[in-house]
């Protein structure tokens, strides 16, 4: 590790897309190395619209200035919190006693009734109040989704897997659209709790659209937290516990958070796309990372998630 600041890589997704043989080889390589050494991508261009950006963050801004008990109505209790409105304070970091200081909607995959997923994915829920919100929360969905596939395709020649490796785990997987609020914290906020604690996310990669402000960090190989700063357009792309479980913690998990603000009055928006296996997928060591042999044994998918929704609070 270099003397010099470290800052996270800055990559060019339409390269590997639109690119000849060398520039995705190029994109295999930087987005290889730029996972496995910080957990943190950015890419500076990609293959979401910013106008489906921009509509999905003027849907859930007016979402969440609705009343507190007009928002409740639309907790989903089924499958942990995978659907619709979660209350302000009720999720906290794995381990963490300290409630997050944040709120949330979650949209999911949609499968019909007689698929055999569908056991798996509950229906998602819409709010009525907001015009253009299921339509605008959708198109984000997909476009992420997609670009999902161009990421894993490429992560997957770095790793030495076959070319439909990732795509056919990902296939109508459990993925997760997260929109995220994090009001004003006060000039007192609770002892301990920050926007978002320390945490690794559960699932293969999470695709994050840039925030209305900064706070995010990651934690750095060194120990020491490094800012996360982007500019208007670009996505940042980080790892987490299911990729470190099936690369034998070659890609280790990325372990990140939200720092609290200096200006008390501020709010901050955010929109994470956690992209999950299908629920039968199977969770095994790759056959180029098992080294001295797989750390982990294997475990479904579905296993995986309802295991660490307990840890978070969101099932019990």
């Amino acid at each position: 590790m270099s003397d010099t600041v470290r800052k996270v890589p800055e990559l060019s997704l339409l390269s590997y897309v639109n690119g000849n043989p060398n520039e995705q080889a190029q994109f295999v390589k930087e987005l290889f190395t730029g996972i496995k050494d910080y957990g943190f991508i950015i890419l500076t261009d990609h293959t979401v619209a910013q106008d489906v950006i921009d509509e999905g963050y003027k849907a859930v801004q007016e979402f969440f200035a609705l009343s507190e008990e007009k928002k409740k109505e639309y907790v989903c209790l089924e499958g942990g919190g995978q659907r619709g409105y979660t209350a302000f304070g009720t999720e906290h970091a794995k381990d963490s006693p300290y409630k997050d200081l944040k709120e949330f909607w979650h949209v999911g995959r949609e499968v019909s009734d007689d698929h055999k997923f569908n056991k798996y994915y509950p229906k998602n829920i819409w709010p009525s109040e907001i015009k253009g919100f299921e339509e605008n929360l959708q198109n984000l969905y997909n476009e992420l989704d997609k670009t999902s596939f161009y990421l894993l395709e490429a992560l997957g020649k770095a790793l030495d897997v076959s070319s439909t490796y990732f795509s056919d785990m990902i296939d109508t997987g459990n993925s997760i659209l997260r929109a995220i609020h994090y009001p004003p914290v006060g000039e007192a906020p609770p002892v301990g709790s920050v926007r978002a604690a320390a945490h690794g996310d559960i699932n293969l990669i999470t695709i994050l659209m840039g925030a209305t402000s900064s706070g995010l960090q990651l934690l750095d190989r060194d120990g020491t937290w490094l800012d996360v700063e982007t500019k208007p357009g670009q996505l940042v792309v980080d790892s987490g516990d299911m990729m470190s479980r099936i690369t034998n913690e070659v890609i280790p998990a990325t372990i990140h958070r939200v720092i609290n603000p200096e200006d008390s009055k501020s709010a901050r928006f955010s929109m994470p796309f956690f992209v999950h296996p299908h629920p039968e997928a199977m969770l095994e060591c790759i056959p180029s990372c098992i080294g001295d042999g797989a750390k982990f044994p294997p475990v479904s998918a579905h296993e995986s998630l309802m295991e660490r929704l307990r840890e978070i609070g969101l099932k019990k």
